[in-house]
């Protein structure tokens, strides 16, 4: 009852005063409950008189009719809870881990699987709150109602009160072996639960790419195997439960069964009236009854149990800390002062070591260097995604651990290669940067972003749904809509993790455009692939092996011939490629 009444208050949250106000009221229903079955005893025993006392037994139906209208009035009291709460708490539950999920480092966040945090979110809180909003009551019921029920047929009749003493005890240990596999099973299955449906998101997302490989349907391997385990734990899970069940229903069946024989020799004896055995056995198959029906709640409790158990691990993640919360940004230049950082405490090597450069505000750097060498880790940070092992990094002399997030969030826009839109309005996804922006100030944002000149030509315009991760558009058309959210957002300082790697000439040409709009009068960092568009920047930083190996202007590092110029010359070399016909 103790690790009930912890859980339940968990889940309740907030409206754990409501949920104690019905949790007593469960309690002062369950002792009516059982005090009105004594009192029918009393009444049966009245009546099977050969004299009847009339006013004693008036008397006995009264407090029997009194009782079960305190029952009544307490179960119409505890049913507030689930009916008026419980879509309250799962409202307070999800809400609770939304602000986690915000607070939560992004490189925790992205430990987590999608389809793992949507089965947290959605399932786990829906069985959470069950378990608050009806089997704690339900359990309250049956764990009352048979001791107190216990306590009167002892007081009625010691000898049949013995008996079912003696032999309902043997159930419980199957009971508690219910609980135990439950628990185990359930836990399993939970976790089979969220494997699968992150492959189902995997297979969804990557359907094209499935169909392209020939791994679509049964040929899906991945999301296959996950069904098939999970379809294996939940049948395992139910085949262990099976036997205590049935063994703990039959334990309670027995005790019955011995209780009336015991009751039919002594009215055959007449030690025992006919009338109050009656009384006594249905007595004692209520008395069993809440224990059959745990069960059943057994499983279900710890369904809540494991579910609650799931969103505690999310709800106990790390946050982010921040050190001044009132803290402001009034300058935008950025410095890394020896950064050293790994993504995981046992990775050999650093990411980024002993790492320090500074960008001037309202300048454009750009890093460059090969594939791995840290270079979008820097971007990341500059966001927070993470602290540094060691070193600061510093945004207008504010060491980012001082920031609140939404400080930082609200001076850094960032332009992603991967575009991410959500399937929404072109117009709703543009907006997204600034909620209160007019419409003519989200089309000047698209004009300057070239998206205006697309969007004119689709039958809905502005209001043209993208679909999910903007799947509608082209690549290039997806990355101009994230500029000009960008734009919108006139944030000082812009964040660009090579923008225009993946686009083709003609859509390049259109983005460069848009961040040439973007950038004016910013602090920017480049992530740069093609050299030939950061010709122009104020600075060149090099990133090699999570370090700064090359500094200076684009003539600078080609007149000192190094890794820059060695990169130069083999971009400007591969644009003379050519690709023959074979020989036939």
């Amino acid at each position: 009852m103790k690790r009930l009444l912890r859980l339940m208050m968990l889940a309740a949250g907030s409206r754990s005063r409501q949920f104690l106000a019905a949790l007593r009221s469960s309690i002062i229903g369950s002792v009516a409950q059982a005090a009105a079955y004594g009192v029918l005893i009393g009444l049966i025993h009245e009546l099977a008189q050969p004299q009847i006392d009339a006013p004693a037994a008036w008397t006995w139906f009264a407090v029997f009719v009194a009782l079960y209208a305190v029952e009544a009035l307490c179960r119409l009291a505890e049913l507030r809870f689930p009916y008026e709460d419980w879509a309250r708490v799962m409202s307070d539950l999800r809400l609770g881990l939304g602000e986690k999920l915000r607070a939560m480092p992004l490189r925790e966040l992205e430990k987590r699987t999608a389809g793992d945090l949507s089965a947290v979110v959605g399932g786990n809180v829906a069985y959470a709150s069950m378990g608050a909003s009806q089997v704690a009551f339900l359990f309250v019921q049956a764990v009352i109602v048979p001791l107190l029920l216990v306590l009167v047929l002892l007081a009625v009749d010691w000898r049949i009160g013995l008996v079912l003493v003696a032999t309902l005890p043997a159930a419980l240990p199957f009971i508690r072996g219910i609980q135990r596999r439950a628990g185990t099973g359930l836990r399993a299955t939970n976790s089979a639960d969220g494997a699968a449906a992150s492959r189902i998101v995997e297979y969804v997302q990557g359907l094209p790419v499935l169909r392209a490989a020939g791994q679509v349907g049964a040929s899906s391997r991945r999301l296959d195997d996950a069904l098939k385990q999970q379809t294996h734990v939940m049948s395992e899970s139910q085949k262990s439960l099976t036997l205590p069940s049935i063994i703990a229903t039959t334990a309670m069946q027995i005790a019955i069964v011995v209780a009336v024989a015991v009751g039919a020799a002594l009215v055959l004896d007449a030690q025992l009236s006919a009338p109050l055995l009656a009384a006594l056995v249905v007595a004692a198959v209520k008395l069993a009854e809440p224990l059959a029906n745990a069960t059943a709640m057994i499983a279900v409790f710890e369904l809540s149990e494991a579910s609650l158990e799931r969103i505690e691990s999310v709800m106990n993640s790390e946050t982010i800390q921040v050190g001044d919360p009132h803290a402001r940004l009034d300058r935008y230049d950025i410095a890394f002062d020896d950064v050293t950082f790994r993504y995981h405490p046992d990775d050999p090597e650093p990411v980024l070591g002993s790492l320090s450069f500074t960008l001037p505000a309202r300048s454009l750097t750009a890093l460059v260097g090969p594939s791995g060498s840290g270079k979008t880790t820097i971007s990341k940070l500059i966001t927070r995604y993470a602290d540094p092992d060691r070193g600061s990094v510093r945004i207008g002399g504010h060491d980012l651990r001082d920031l609140a997030p939404t400080e930082i969030y609200r001076h850094v826009a960032v332009v992603f290669q991967d575009v991410y839109l959500f399937d929404d309005t072109i117009r709703a996804n543009i907006a997204m940067a600034r909620p209160d922006a007019s419409d003519a100030e989200v089309e000047a944002a698209a004009r300057a972003a070239n998206v205006h000149e697309f969007v004119s030509r689709l039958p809905n315009g502005y209001d043209t749904r993208v679909g999910e991760i903007g799947g509608a558009l082209s690549g290039g058309e997806r990355q101009r809509v994230s500029i000009a959210r960008a734009i919108l957002k006139d944030a000082p300082i812009v964040l660009l993790d090579e923008p225009t790697a993946a686009l083709d000439s003609e859509s390049e040409v259109a983005v460069q455009q848009a961040i040439d709009a973007l950038v004016q009068e910013k602090t920017v960092l480049v992530i740069a692939h093609r050299l030939s568009t950061v010709t122009g920047a104020d600075q060149i930083l090099v990133i090699d092996h999570g370090r700064v190996s090359e500094r200076g202007t684009h003539d600078e590092l080609l007149t000192a011939d190094g890794r820059y110029a060695a990169m130069w010359s083999a971009q400007t070399g591969a644009r003379q490629w050519k690709v023959a016909a074979a020989q036939t």
